[in-house]
């Protein structure tokens, strides 16, 4: 790789990892933001479960074709 290669990684990284913490700080002011009908919440009387398997699969889905486009420009 050369470093014009690496360079473009590098600028891709940050911009993901910039758009990764504004959604960590809005992430609260988004109403539907965690709270999807598939998100897993078990809550008993010492024992808290939170998996946002509905979340996580939206998010993936929307990371996907945002890579497929970015890749399908360069």
């Amino acid at each position: 790789m050369d470093i014009n290669g690496f360079g473009k990684i590098l600028i891709l990284s940050g911009i993901i990892l910039t758009v990764a913490g504004i959604l960590f700080i809005f992430a609260g002011k988004i109403p539907w933001f965690g709270k999807l009908p598939g998100d897993i919440y078990i809550k008993k009387e010492n024992f808290t479960l939170y998996f946002p398997l509905a979340t996580s699969i939206l998010l993936s889905v929307v990371l996907s074709v945002v890579m497929f486009f970015i890749g399908r420009k360069s």
